[in-house]
């Protein structure tokens, strides 16, 4: 595989070490030996961890969810959606548990890399795009009650659903048609989606990932929550306690979202600036030194698919109340339990995401 030559920004020469370097590179097809990279056991423990959490979590909400879709409820329709999402990613796991484990050595096939990397960057981005969409449907629900209810339907919800889907795997449909194999210097060790230095190509498409797959969703979803919390602090039908709680769910979310996604859009947005700022050697230079950084926002990224299940709990009374007695408690007693603190409107504003 032949990588693009890097050329310094405003200058018409490159210096003879750049360009022998850049030859030099070239020719191992990577500039960062991950072999000596510290990672691997560290990394292999928390795809481990995520991979047992996130099935039995994501299982577990399957069927209150399920239920909540055979009620018409929208929020369910969304809900069932990134569970089914991060299902997809998370029966990958293993193949990555078994990447790691070996030292960053794929050897499992070109395809097999190229489905593997394809389900998990479209699993990141579906998921932070329906996060989005709830968030809007809570804004519109909650801020615009009447209007909104003559074009909010189940039937909407599965068309923004499929569209969604649809476009973000599209677009990913790229790295199913790349050789995502690359030598691992002088090893033979082969790796997945590591490759040093960047295609070009990968670079621009990076910063376009960044941009709309991460600060635009995040824009709007804290449009949104602004405009949720305007309205419930001005409410005053609404309990202290509806208000506070209305409150921690609205920045929890914020926070869960950044906490899983920041990290590594920070890091992939530096890399990708990096590529096209610096000459080849600073450049190899640095990406040896956020290679182990860079390697832990990926694993942090995956716990989104842990992350998700709880939220459910956390965001829907009636999926909280289908659950219960997995958890010893009837579904009876939870209601009654529900009754005692909120009202119908209450209930409404307390399902916020």
């Amino acid at each position: 595989m032949f990588w693009p030559i890097f050329e310094k920004p405003m200058s018409t020469t490159t210096p003879t070490i750049d360009r022998n370097l850049s030859e030099e590179l070239m020719g191992n097809s990577t500039c960062v030996d991950i072999s000596e990279s510290p990672v691997p056991g560290f990394l292999t423990g928390i795809y481990i961890l995520a991979f047992i959490l996130g099935l039995v979590f994501n299982i577990l909400t399957l069927c209150p969810i399920l239920q909540q879709v055979r009620s018409q409820n929208i929020l369910g329709v969304f809900l069932l959606n990134l569970s089914m999402s991060d299902l997809l990613y998370i029966l990958t796991m293993p193949l990555w548990i078994r990447y790691y484990n070996q030292g960053h050595d794929w050897d499992m096939g070109k395809f097999t890399c190229g489905v593997a990397g394809f389900l998990y960057y479209s699993n990141m981005y579906v998921s932070i795009y329906l996060l989005c969409c709830i968030s809007v449907d809570r804004c519109l629900a909650v801020t615009f009650p009447l209007r909104s209810k003559s074009f909010r339907s189940s039937r909407l919800a599965w068309l923004v659903c499929l569209a969604l889907c649809l476009v973000v795997m599209s677009l990913h449909c790229l790295v199913l048609f790349q050789d995502n194999l690359s030598k691992d210097g002088n090893n033979t060790a082969q790796s997945c989606y590591e490759t040093y230095p960047m295609p070009r190509t990968v670079a621009m498409f990076n910063l376009l990932r960044v941009g709309v797959g991460f600060l635009l969703p995040l824009l709007v979803m804290g449009l949104c929550y602004w405009k949720i919390l305007g309205h419930v602090k001005q409410s005053e039908g609404l309990r202290e306690q509806v208000k506070r709680k209305v409150r921690l769910l609205s920045f929890g979310v914020i926070g869960i979202f950044s906490v899983c996604f920041a990290p590594y859009h920070l890091l992939l947005a530096t890399r990708s600036l990096a590529y096209y700022h610096m000459d080849v050697r600073r450049y190899c230079d640095f990406e040896r030194s956020v290679h182990f950084p860079f390697s832990c926002t990926l694993a942090l990224s995956s716990l989104n698919s842990v992350v998700d299940p709880i939220l459910y709990v956390l965001v829907s009374d009636e999926v909280r109340e289908d659950i219960m007695p997995c958890c010893g408690r009837t579904r009876q007693d939870q209601r009654d339990n529900t009754k005692t603190l909120t009202t119908g409107t209450m209930k409404t504003l307390t399902s916020l995401i």
